[in-house]
């Protein structure tokens, strides 16, 4: 089982997502934004980081970057559906600053489970 750090500013996605985790037998903890999330990591570290890439506040590449620098151990998938720009420039770009693994939104379940499990964050 892995403890998984989940961070998107969509509250409705997030939930979804947190609950898809929770039964493949992962534990989740939520964040809104990479503010949030490296707070929440400063408590304890997670197994895994999934994480969003269009956030307010602190966005998905800033943490991604910062988690890298400061736990290079924590395994990371990155997702973005796109926003401001092409969400394959985006997920290149987290892949250049460390993201393990990347998902275009909208993905499926088999498609999530699949990338943990190329991680290493398997249950």
């Amino acid at each position: 089982m892995a403890r998984i750090l989940l961070v998107d500013d969509d509250e409705l996605l997030r939930n979804v997502l947190a609950l898809t985790l929770q039964k493949m037998g992962h534990v989740v903890v939520e964040a809104r934004n990479g503010r949030d999330a490296l707070e929440l990591c400063a408590e304890g570290l997670p197994d895994l980081l999934f994480t969003d890439l269009i956030m307010p506040e602190q966005e998905g590449l800033e943490t991604i970057a910062t988690i890298r620098q400061l736990h290079p151990a924590v395994k990371i998938i990155a997702m973005s559906g796109g926003g401001r720009g092409d969400a394959t420039d985006y997920l290149k770009s987290a892949r250049l600053l460390g993201a393990d693994r990347t998902l275009h939104k909208p993905f499926t379940q088999e498609a999530m489970a699949r990338a943990i499990a190329e991680v290493g964050a398997t249950a």
